[in-house]
């Protein structure tokens, strides 16, 4: 009979089990990963996950919604300084940027690697609803005050496209010097927003 295990001994091992299904997926790639992999790499039987877990999918899922819940946490931290919205916004751009490279397996995980149906795991949907509103909110204060014109969440994902392309592209090592990948991403952002403002002045001008 199964050793009955207490709550702190169940979450301590789904941490775990959590830690290192992030590696192995970021690393490997969802195909290339099993259930027993992660067994072995825990050190218990190839059975003892699936007395947490379903099946692989529903390991994805919760190493991906743990993944999305830390970063938009370290972007809503990020909006709630004080400031400017422009001010915040950039906060935001750069807690998006410090997660990215100091976590770039949970980033891959998240936005590079095919994920299970969102809506078969409400916690995954509850997760990428909740950083889709945090990139979305900087847009939404723009908008507000007048300073850009249109969509707020068509906005978010615009700049949210800019910004992952760009980190897409440095953690490949396709931009080269960090310098460089800075003026890639200022210029760009810079772009889109003189695009924005402008699509505001003919806006009001009409």
């Amino acid at each position: 009979m199964p050793k009955v295990l207490s709550d702190a001994e169940v979450q301590d091992f789904r941490r775990r089990l959590l830690d290192v299904a992030e590696r192995a997926f970021a690393d490997q790639g969802v195909e290339g990963v099993s259930v027993r992999q992660l067994a072995q790499q825990l050190g218990c039987s190839a059975m003892t996950p699936y007395r947490y877990f379903r099946d692989k999918n529903e390991i994805l899922a919760a190493v991906t919604a743990a993944a999305l819940d830390r970063f938009s946490q370290a972007l809503e931290d990020a909006f709630g300084l004080q400031g400017s919205v422009w001010e915040r916004s950039a906060a935001v751009r750069k807690a998006y940027l410090r997660f990215a490279f100091e976590n770039p397996r949970a980033y891959k995980l998240m936005f590079d690697l095919p994920h299970p149906a969102i809506s078969d795991f409400p916690d995954l949907e509850r997760a990428a609803q909740r950083a889709e509103q945090i990139m979305t909110a900087p847009m939404e204060r723009l908008v507000t005050d007048g300073s850009l014109v249109g969509d707020p969440r068509l906005l978010g994902r615009i700049f949210w496209s800019a910004i992952h392309g760009a980190v897409s592209l440095q953690l490949a090592g396709k931009l080269g010097r960090s310098a460089d990948f800075d003026e890639v991403l200022e210029n760009m952002l810079r772009f889109i927003v003189a695009g924005a403002s402008s699509t505001s002045s003919s806006t009001r001008s009409r």
